[in-house]
């Protein structure tokens, strides 16, 4: 049986989207506000591994009122090695972007997953996620499977030091951690009775929003499976 998602669904973008400013404005300005939202305390969305949209794979988010925040949408010919995360009228918030390693063999291993600032993928990017080599799914003695380290710009704009992640995202029971892992800043959590499909993604304090979402789909190309993203995250 398909979990049951209950979001509101009375949003006008999705039916006749309204004009959008420019990408890189409209961009900064939602993650003005999603820095805003965590500075007041958690913020706790809902994740669901399903385009809204009809013959696309990808994300819906809602937050916790059931209003779409976010949305990922891919077309299933589409074979961009990046995937674009909108928020609910559609307007680019940032770009992850595989960055396969030079002459690796190592398949995902030596591979990085770069977070640029809305849809342009020219720009520098905000943070660079890459998995642990020495990481075992289910089980190993190395527990962080991913690192996020800041880039330039993110360093420039207060970034901080980056984050570790561990845990299992096949189990949807992750953790990210500060970088000097006092603290833990955002969460992957299963919901009851839903599988896998639909899961909870907490926020705290010290962490954007926009950031966290950018994290997970990072981790589905390193180890959703299936991924819905694209094909190329194999």
């Amino acid at each position: 049986m398909a979990a049951k998602v209950h979001p509101n669904l009375a949003v006008p973008s999705l039916i006749q989207p309204p004009m959008a400013p420019p990408a890189a404005m409209a961009a900064g300005d939602s993650v003005m506000k999603t820095k805003a939202a965590a500075a007041g305390g958690d913020v706790v969305l809902t994740v669901w591994r399903k385009s809204l949209l009809f013959n696309c794979r990808g994300f819906t988010v809602f937050d916790a009122s059931g209003d779409l925040v976010y949305r990922v949408d891919s077309y299933a010919a589409d074979s961009r090695a990046e995937v674009v995360l909108m928020d609910a009228a559609g307007v680019p918030v940032l770009t992850v972007r595989r960055k396969k390693a030079i002459g690796s063999q190592l398949g995902l291993g030596g591979d990085q997953w770069l977070v640029h600032p809305g849809e342009e993928i020219r720009l520098p990017p905000l943070y660079a996620v890459k998995r642990t080599p020495q990481y075992v799914r289910g089980g190993g003695s190395v527990k962080t499977m991913a690192h996020v380290a800041p880039c330039g710009v993110a360093l420039g704009a207060g970034g901080g030091g980056g984050y570790e992640i561990e845990g299992s995202y096949l189990r949807r029971s992750c953790a990210v951690y500060d970088a000097r892992r006092r603290a833990v800043v955002a969460e992957v959590q299963a919901k009851e009775a839903v599988g896998t499909d639909v899961f909870r993604l907490v926020v705290r304090p010290g962490m954007e929003v926009s950031v966290a979402m950018a994290v997970v789909l990072a981790l589905e190309q390193m180890f959703g499976k299936p991924s819905l993203l694209r094909s190329w995250s194999s």
